[in-house]
């Protein structure tokens, strides 16, 4: 029965999605169980190609990443993919109206990696960031608004600053990573090598606008199937912010910041109390 093997496949992006993020796991387990699954299904096909471009170095990353572009698209004509994570992408897809022009820009960013490894200008830099993190933001808002366009319009601008913001955290959290082990630097006219005070002030200076632009725009007004799971991300990743700000530049580039178990559950805690108050 094909809904057997969907409801296998569903399962595999719930298993990389854990797997891979514990973090984002529990924002998602914070979603109403009627979209999590759709996020699941997203976040596994971004996740699969993203780990193709970052880690799979013992193989020919081109290769691998073509012939997962070439599945996908044969996945949607055929309606079905022998591999779980595109089959229950593809359904997501089709039930969500996640148009081609948001996946080709992912895959897009995602060659970018096996090539380009410094952006030395905005537009490079902007371009980078709306194809691996704004158009992700954009298909989970698809999934959230579930076919209110005019809600998706509304919502669009916040969804991508929202995308921005978490994806120059992490960029900023793994500057050692992707510098020393993958040889890229994403930040225009920043001097990895001498990371000073003034460049990362700057960068935490513009994270912090996205941030602020994407909650009073976006975040205060999704649906409310969707706005606990959403809302508990952004205090993630504000708090990861704050860890990071408060470190030396030096010490940035020697360790990768991280988030404490107890404190995510002190986080969790706190924004389901401002959740049930209506104060979000």
């Amino acid at each position: 029965m094909k809904a057997l093997f969907d409801q296998v496949s569903e399962n595999c992006s719930k298993l990389v999605t854990n797997k891979y993020s514990t973090s984002f796991s529990l924002a998602v387990k914070m979603l109403s169980p009627k979209i999590r699954t759709a996020i699941y299904n997203i976040y596994g096909f971004v996740r699969f190609a993203d780990e193709i471009v970052d880690t799979f170095h013992e193989y020919d990353k081109e290769d691998l990443l073509l012939d997962f572009e070439n599945q996908y698209y044969a996945a949607l004509h055929q309606g079905i993919s022998l591999n779980p994570i595109l089959n229950a992408f593809v359904a997501t897809v089709k039930k969500y109206d996640i148009t081609d022009d948001m996946v080709q820009s992912f895959l897009k960013s995602m060659k970018a990696d096996l090539y380009k490894t410094t952006y030395k200008t905005q537009k490079e830099y902007d371009e980078y960031i709306y194809g691996s993190a704004d158009v992700v933001g954009l298909m989970c808002l698809k999934v959230f608004v579930n076919g209110d366009d005019a809600k998706y319009n509304e919502l669009k601008f916040a969804a991508m600053k929202l995308g921005s913001a978490f994806q120059k955290v992490n960029f900023l959290r793994d500057l050692k990573d992707d510098f020393e082990l993958l040889n890229r630097s994403y930040f225009p006219n920043v001097d990895l090598k001498q990371l000073d005070t003034a460049s990362k002030d700057k960068i935490i200076q513009e994270i912090e606008l996205d941030f602020d632009l994407a909650f009073k725009n976006g975040i205060l007004k999704l649906p409310v199937e969707a706005k606990f799971g959403v809302y508990m991300a952004y205090r993630y990743y504000r708090r990861l912010l704050k860890k990071l700000k408060k470190t030396p530049s030096a010490k940035i580039m020697d360790t990768r910041i991280r988030i404490s178990n107890p404190m995510k559950i002190n986080l969790l805690a706190r924004s389901y109390v401002k959740y049930k108050l209506n104060l979000i």
